[in-house]
């Protein structure tokens, strides 16, 4: 016997939103032009919903959810329970004096979900036809949902993929899931659910976007891994200025730099800014940091005191800025590191023995690319990358003007449209036996004479430590900068020239 569930079924559209770009093939096909409002007991809610986490392959992302933190769900079930301040309150604390502090722990803000329909395929998976939820519209701004079953208490399991997916308020959901095993909290506590149907995850990631990132700051590294779920090209492309598009492009970039088989960082970013523990081997800096990092120096536009970025600022008035496409500016990034990576193994500076061969400790196999992707090396810290970046585009910029030969190619790829691995390859072929590519390896071999080491590594003296303890916080990376600079002053006579001049605009 199927059960069934009253809902108020509200408009919210307008007449100029039919003229939107609606893609099925960009996951953005027309949603319904109505919403659902209901309540529900926490018990079904949970039974008949599916929380899918953010997941990354080498193919992109899928789900919306960060992953679970339990002490979240759990400060949820205390609240429910106690209501503010005392569910706050350490549970030592707890204690009949502070009883008066108790509360009604309300949770008026409703449950966010999409109710998927026959056509909706999900990781391979699609709603069994007897579990699909059935919406009858009555008059005016009545509806009905028919549901796979009758008893609204009844732990209800779906014989394949759950009907509701969850688009907000998980870690709700996983709070009652708890309570309801141990008996802290009752089934029939209700909840209010807004019910969208059939919704694309375009739309999905963008009313996440828009619950979580607008009004309330979360997880960077999460946020942007969203973009390419929200962002258009057309828009983007006319907007060119706005943070917002530098921000995209940078994301693009990253993405590159991980999912791309020749890059040092393939496979090695933290793209969902996860903790050490679940994060990928390797993988220091997080996907915000790159964001950051590459949106302050590359993609910096130049105005007021901020940099000129290579990819983005006029090189010349007269030239204006470097013509290349984004497969272009990915294989200059990739060459970079790559070269870097390159220099490390092949260099025998102090610092990299010391990271490979710690207090001296003599190794079978010497091996020193944990200088490069070790955990006690700045090039595998934001700080460090935020400094590389920055100093590399202030010297590539600067040889821009005064050699822009050096910039110019013949190329293969077709400019504007969607950047492919396969284009990224041919521009890093196009980049080999240039001369651009033995400045990229000039540059590498000088920023590698640099002594990377963090704060916590082995072999540093108690001056040595103290100076590394100045690169952290946001004035460390001014006095990173300034120290690569005279670092590089010091090296091959092009690179040093340009390096003596940054010195000298240096505030």
């Amino acid at each position: 016997m199927a059960g069934k569930v009253q809902a108020i079924r509200f408009k919210q559209w307008l007449p100029e939103w039919d003229d939107f770009d609606f893609d099925p093939r960009q996951h953005r096909r027309k949603p319904d032009e109505h919403i659902l409002l209901f309540s529900m007991p926490a018990v079904q809610l949970r039974a008949l919903s599916g929380v899918y986490r953010r997941t990354r392959d080498h193919d992109g992302g899928e789900g919306l959810q960060r992953l679970h933190d339990p002490k979240r769900s759990a400060a949820i079930r205390d609240f429910v329970r106690f209501g503010h301040p005392y569910s706050s309150l350490p549970v030592a604390a707890r204690d009949a004096t502070a009883a008066n502090m108790r509360k009604p722990g309300w949770l008026p803000t409703a449950i966010v979900v999409n109710i998927l329909t026959a056509n909706d395929e999900r990781r391979g998976r699609k709603v069994a036809e007897s579990d699909l939820i059935s919406i009858n519209d009555d008059e005016g701004n009545r509806a009905e949902l028919k549901l796979p079953y009758f008893d609204r208490l009844e732990r209800w399991m779906p014989s394949d993929l759950e009907p509701f997916e969850v688009i907000d308020g998980q870690h709700r959901l996983w709070a009652f899931d708890e309570a309801l095993k141990d008996g802290s909290l009752p089934g029939d506590f209700e909840l209010p659910v807004v019910a969208f149907t059939g919704l694309d995850v375009g739309w999905q990631a963008y009313l996440f976007w828009s619950i979580n990132v607008s009004p309330k700051r979360i997880n960077p590294s999460h946020a942007f891994d969203l973009f390419p779920l929200l962002r258009s090209a057309e828009w983007l492309e006319t907007l060119s200025d706005l943070r917002i598009y530098r921000q995209a492009r940078a994301q693009e970039l990253t993405e590159i730099l991980y999912t791309q088989p020749e890059s040092p960082f393939y496979n090695r970013i933290n793209m969902l800014g996860e903790s050490s523990r679940t994060a990928p081997p390797g993988a220091g800096v997080t996907q915000a940091g790159w964001v950051q990092a590459i949106t302050t120096s590359f993609l910096s536009t130049g105005s007021g005191r901020s940099a000129r970025g290579l990819f983005a600022a006029e090189i010349t008035p007269v030239t204006g800025p470097l013509p290349w496409s984004r497969p272009q500016q990915a294989a200059f990034l990739i060459a970079l590191w790559a070269a870097i990576r390159q220099a490390i193994l092949q260099a025998r500076h102090d610092w990299i023995e010391q990271l490979t061969r710690p207090d001296g400790q003599e190794t079978l196999d010497h091996d020193p690319t944990g200088a490069f992707t070790g955990n006690r090396t700045m090039l595998n810290q934001e700080q460090g990358v935020r400094g590389v970046l920055a100093v590399a585009n202030d010297v590539f910029f600067s040889l821009a003007q005064l050699k822009p030969q050096l910039f110019e190619f013949e190329t293969r790829i077709v400019a504007g449209t969607a950047t492919t691995p396969e284009d990224v390859s041919v521009a890093l072929e196009e980049l080999e036996g240039s001369e651009l590519l033995e400045r990229i390896k000039d540059f590498a071999a000088g920023i590698v004479g640099f002594d990377w080491r963090s704060a916590d590594a082995p072999g540093l003296s108690d001056d040595q430590r103290m100076l590394k303890r100045a690169f952290r916080g946001s004035s460390g990376y001014v006095a990173l900068r300034e120290q690569l600079f005279r670092h590089l002053a010091a090296g091959p006579k092009e690179i040093a020239e340009v390096a003596n001049e940054a010195l000298k605009r240096l505030p």
